[in-house]
Formats: structure tokens, C-alpha cells, sequence
């Protein structure tokens, strides 16, 4: 389905009252009106309000605080072990819960197994739903899809009954794998399961984590029959119900399947968000459709959300990507005038607008204005300005900037960087370059795995010699722990 935007822009103007209905389907053209529901008055004597005790969020900082604690300790010459049994007589499962959270940002998912198997031998451990929940999730997320399965076994053998929270992670866990059809398969094969098993009813969780990832898949039969069965459950969809799918059509430059779940958005009368905006923002800027991307934008500033810097970085980056310098350089301009700041993105997009508009000088100048007052100094910044030299053919420039990065120490340069060089100096045939970046590899640290060496592969031609070469460099650098990099 496609959006009729002739006789106008689609528009979610302003509105002064929270009640609202929308008008008929036909266009995407949103007019919210004000229902008039007569105001209901409610007197409230204030002597008898008496404040809440902010005892909960008090329990909730000193639980922060000793787990901030407890990971502060985790070193080599203390184990993870030890530092607990330190600490033994205070910890209990909510700071497990957080180191959990804490570890799993960190990559270090065989640590939250440790900390599982030492809640176990504690006295005042129970088997909990919660607690293999959320290390489901955490093996998820690190795909870990095994690991995720034993723990749902582990969990059921040691008297725990599933619940739709515990099947919500296993699912998510099996759509973080990288054969993404069987995973989704596998996801609906528990989807089912569900419907039939007490406790464990799918929630509007459940049908939002389908049909975001079926509409990732590009699966768009699976999408409308999962909306076909929402509609006969007891759920309602929400806001992320339809911006997740959305999303996932947008970034697929499905625009047309976007806007039909957009349609059905404004028939279920859900109100758009901030996000609705940004994702159809960036859903049209992707596709070159900036009319659509526009009208979207004025709509979004008559209506009562506000742009967020996201909203000028998208539109930034789209821009420069069809090498619409000035109007990229005027969404610069309106961030300021609208009140708002810049962020170390923003600069970062500028940086790369200008790479696609071959105006390396103003890049460079952007990039030397940060370092200079030493604002936003990220490695990402230094990957832009690397990578609009390598688009513009001028690695020898890359190479003289990554060398002056290297010896200012203001970046801590990581495995990105040597694969955005990696490539633009394999295309380039630099194999003098290739050498001396193999040599700051190996001075770092940074042991190149099987992965690296196929996307360089694919950067190259047809040469065989040098297919050759990069296999041989393979097979001589493969590190028995693949997860370096």
C-alpha cells in the first residue's frame, strides 16, 4: 500500500487534549480533533495526602552501589568467586540481578554463570523464574543460543513452571542467531506452544518481538497473520507494536508495506510518538524520498512532540548520502536556531556528509575543530574522517591521520578502525600500507580472525594472487578464541 500524499502533507498537527480520534483512513493525511467529554472535577483534601517514604528507590541506590562495588573488585588477583564470598553476607538475588545486567554489557557471560552457580549454593537462594529469565535474555543477546536453551531445561528440571516472561527471552534469545529464517521458525514453533500451555499466553511482549523480527525477515505474510491473530487475542497493539514493524520495513526500504501498517496504526487510533516521526524520517531519507521526508518533518513541528537531535543527524546523513550539501548544511544551521546542541554524532555526519560531497577540506576542518577543543573525542570520529579519505581515494592521507591518532594517544583505537583501513587499503592494492597496518595489529594486540580476513577477501577483485595471499594470512593468524575481534 502507498502513501497518498497529493493533496497534502501527512500531518499530526498539535493538539490540546489528550482525547482524540482520527479522521477516516482514506489518506495518510492525520487530522486529530478534540473530543469534547464533559470535564469531570475531583476534590482532593490535601491534609490527608501524606508523602511517600522513598524508602524502595533508597534500597534500590545501596543495592547499586554494592554492586558497583563488587565489579570495581573483579580483577585477576581477586576472581569473581572470592570477591562474593567477600561480600557474602550482603548480597542477595536483587544484586545478582544487577550484576547479571552489568556483566552481560561487558561481554562476560561466563561470569554470570558463575555468579548463577554461587546464588545455588547459597541458603537463601529459590529457584526463581526471574532469575533464568534474565540470564535467557543475556545469552540471547550474546548469542549464546545454547546456552539459552540449557538454562530453559535447567530451569524446568529444578521445579520451576515456565511463564510468558521465560518464553519471551527464549525467543528473543533464538532471534539474536545468525541464521535468522530457522531462527524465526523456531520463535513461532515456541509462539505456538504458548497458546496452549497455562501460565504462558503470549502478551502484546510477545506478538511485538514476532512481528518486529517477521518484518526484518521481510516476511510479509507472516507479518499479517500475526496482526490476524492479535486482532482475535485479548491484547491490544501499542505504540510498539507498530513502530517496531515499521522500523523494520523502513530499514529494509519496504516503504510501501511501512506506510500500510502506518494505515493501520491511525485505525486502531494509536497516537504517533517521537519515534514514529524519526523512524518515517529516516525510513524516506534512505530511500531518497525527501518530499515524503519533509512533509513528515513539518508535520512533526506542528504537532505537540519535539525533534530530537536524532531527528537533524538522520536527515544530516541523507542528505549527504544524495549530496544535497546545502540543504544537509541548513538542518545543521536549524539545530542551533531551534534551540538545540549539537552532539559528537552530529559532528560525525557532517564529517561524512561532506566526504560524500567531495569537500574533504571541510571534513578535516570539522574533525581538526573538535580535537582542538577537545569535545566529543571518540574512536567513531576518527573511523568517519579515516573513511572520507578512503571514499575520496586518498589512503596515503588515512595513513599519515591513523598515525597521528596512534601517537597523540587521545583515542583508544580498536579493532574497527583496522578493518575500515583493512579494506579501503585492499581496494586501493596499498600492500605497503596492508604490511604496516598488520604491524600495528600485532603491536595492539588486535588478532585478526577468520571474519576480518573474509571481508577484505570480498574487498578485493578477482585477483587470485592476492585471494591467495589473504587466505594464506588466514590460516597463519586463525587465534584459537575467535572473539577478539
Amino acid at each position: 500500500m502507498s502513501a497518498n500524499f497529493s493533496n497534502g502533507s501527512l500531518q499530526f498537527p498539535s493538539i490540546p487534549t489528550t482525547h482524540i480520534k482520527f479522521t477516516q483512513i482514506s489518506s495518510f493525511n492525520y487530522n486529530f480533533h478534540p473530543e469534547s467529554p464533559h470535564k469531570k472535577h475531583t476534590i482532593i483534601c490535601g491534609s490527608t495526602i501524606r508523602p511517600k517514604r522513598s524508602s524502595k528507590s533508597d534500597e534500590n541506590a545501596e543495592a547499586q552501589e554494592l554492586v558497583r562495588t563488587l565489579l570495581r573488585n573483579f580483577n585477576y588477583d581477586k576472581p569473581l568467586l572470592s570477591t562474593l564470598n567477600k561480600y557474602v553476607k550482603l548480597v542477595r538475588t536483587e544484586h545478582c540481578f544487577l550484576l547479571f545486567e552489568e556483566l552481560g554489557k561487558a561481554d562476560k557471560w561466563l561470569q554470570c554463570l558463575e555468579v548463577f552457580r554461587w546464588m545455588q549454593k547459597q541458603r537463601w537462594y529459590v529457584a526463581d523464574n526471574g532469575v533464568y529469565s534474565k540470564l535467557i535474555s543475556v545469552m540471547g543477546k550474546k548469542g549464546q543460543t545454547r546456552m539459552a536453551m540449557w538454562l530453559f531445561s535447567e530451569m524446568r528440571n529444578s521445579g520451576c513452571r515456565p511463564d510468558t516472561s521465560v518464553y519471551n527471552s527464549l525467543i528473543t534469545a533464538h532471534l539474536h542467531s545468525k541464521d535468522k529464517s530457522k531462527a524465526l521458525s523456531k520463535a513461532l514453533g515456541y509462539f505456538e506452544k504458548m497458546k496452549v500451555t497455562e501460565r504462558c499466553k503470549p502478551s502484546i511482549v510477545t506478538y511485538n518481538i514476532l512481528l518486529r523480527a517477521s518484518a526484518q525477515a521481510k516476511n510479509v505474510a507472516q507479518v499479517e497473520a500475526l496482526f490476524k491473530d492479535l486482532e482475535e487475542s485479548i491484547c491490544t497493539p501499542d505504540i510498539y507494536t507498530f513502530n517496531g514493524v515499521m522500523d523494520a520495513y523502513g530499514k529494509n526500504g519496504m516503504v510501501g508495506e511501512m506506510e500500510g501498517v502506518l494505515a493501520r496504526m491511525k485505525s486502531n487510533q494509536v497516537k504517533p510518538d517521537i519515534i514514529t516521526y524519526n523512524l518515517l524520517i529516516d525510513s524516506y531519507g534512505r530511500k531518497q524520498e525527501f518530499e515524503k521526508m519533509e512533509q513528515v518533518f513539518k508535520s512533526l513541528l506542528r504537532s505537540k512532540e519535539r525533534p530530537t537531535v536524532s531527528t537533524f543527524n538522520s536527515m544530516i546523513t541523507n542528505y549527504g548520502k544524495a549530496r544535497l550539501r546545502d540543504k544537509a548544511e541548513a538542518v545543521f544551521q536549524k539545530i542551533t536556531d531551534m534551540g538545540y546542541t549539537p552532539n559528537f554524532i552530529t559532528y560525525e555526519c557532517m564529517i561524512t556528509m561532506y566526504g560524500c560531497c567531495d569537500c574533504v577540506s571541510k571534513a578535516r576542518g570539522i574533525y581538526d575543530n573538535m580535537i582542538e577543543t577537545e569535545k566529543h573525542l571518540k574512536v567513531s570520529t576518527l573511523n568517519a574522517m579515516l573513511n572520507v579519505y578512503c571514499l575520496n581515494g586518498l589512503p596515503i592521507e588515512a595513513d599519515k591521520l591513523f598515525e597521528t591518532a596512534c601517537n597523540s594517544g587521545m583515542f583508544r583505537i580498536d579493532s574497527s578502525t583496522y578493518k575500515l583501513l583493512y579494506k579501503s587499503y585492499t581496494k586501493a592494492n596499498m600492500t605497503e600500507l596492508i604490511q604496516k597496518l598488520l604491524k600495528h595489529m600485532d603491536r595492539d594486540g588486535i588478532v585478526p580472525n577468520k571474519r576480518f580476513f573474509l571481508e577484505a577477501l570480498g574487498a578485493l577483485g578477482s585477483s587470485r594472487a592476492d585471494q591467495d595471499a589473504i587466505t594464506a594470512k588466514v590460516n597463519s593468524n586463525m587465534p584459537v578464541d575467535m572473539t577478539k575481534v
